[in-house]
């Protein structure tokens, strides 16, 4: 996604305060903290290890109301950061001033430590966080998410299966994975990268657990699916059969394809894909 930097520059304005906290809990007075004023703070600690932060991007004149989308970066469940996902919250920023926006980090996987659950552990810990401290903030316990590439896997997976309290409005794929199953992923050379992430003998039960393809239940909040018919890592069957689960189950979807186009896109087919996310999330947050 850090090519979305070169298209994008010339209409990024960004006013920023910042604050830094390491700890687990909020040391900021909340009368000090005005909701008549933009907010930002990086590196929110939400657990103990390094990795488990997140930046904060807070709108000027937030109510009780003002809605979350967290965004979550991709790397084949191993490596990427946050910070790739930079581009994507200052748009959402420019284009959807009204929201606030928590861009993620998560614990990577490695042979000591599984991608699954443990990431989603991570995002249950970050959901978690923003509510106990919707106070302080002066936001709603109502959230969307946005995720790229193994971060859209994760998204998805939780929006599906793991959101308890129904606090997600929307979820939105770029180019993630949703079924594990499927003959052409596992022929797919990025099946490798699975393997090393969740470290185990992947059974067909096991890759069914961690499919959103076959978590997804009729009562799913809505999601947009964006994928490329030359992506050398997600096979096109990704993005339609998901689509294809939704419409059976009668979840209000939306799927965008790009024949052309790869594992990330730029030019006019990215603006395309800005203005669709945008009006999803307008009608459905």
């Amino acid at each position: 996604m850090k090519h979305l930097k070169l298209i994008f520059i010339t209409f990024l304005s960004i006013s920023i305060f910042v604050s830094c906290s390491s700890d687990d809990t909020v040391n900021i007075d909340p009368e000090t903290l005005s909701p008549l004023e933009a907010y930002e703070e990086f590196d929110i600690a939400y657990g103990s290890d390094s990795e488990q932060v997140f930046d904060l991007y807070l709108p000027p004149n937030r109510n009780s109301d003002t809605k979350i989308i967290i965004l979550v970066h991709g790397g084949g469940w191993t490596s990427g950061d946050k910070t790739d996902m930079a581009d994507i919250a200052e748009i959402i920023k420019l284009q959807l001033p009204n929201y606030a926006i928590a861009n993620i980090n998560y614990r990577l996987a490695d042979e000591d430590n599984f991608a699954y659950p443990m990431q989603i552990n991570d995002i249950t810990s970050v959901v978690d966080y923003l509510e106990n401290n919707q106070d302080i903030y002066t936001i709603s316990d109502d959230i969307g998410f946005i995720g790229a590439s193994a971060g859209a896997h994760l998204s998805m997976l939780w929006s599906y299966a793991f959101d308890t309290e129904s606090q997600v409005d929307m979820v939105c794929s770029i180019v993630g994975p949703t079924n594990f199953t499927d003959p052409a992923y596992l022929d797919n050379p990025v099946f490798q990268e699975l393997s090393s992430a969740f470290g185990i003998t992947l059974t067909i039960d096991f890759l069914e657990e961690m499919s959103p393809y076959h978590r997804v239940t009729s009562s799913a909040p809505p999601t947009i699916l964006f994928y490329g018919g030359e992506d050398p890592l997600i096979p096109s069957s990704q993005g339609m059969d998901m689509s294809d689960i939704l419409q059976e189950l009668n979840v209000t979807h939306e799927f965008n394809f790009y024949p052309s186009e790869g594992h990330g896109w730029g030019g006019a087919n990215w603006i395309d894909s800005v203005i669709r996310l945008k009006g999803f999330i307008e009608t459905h947050m």
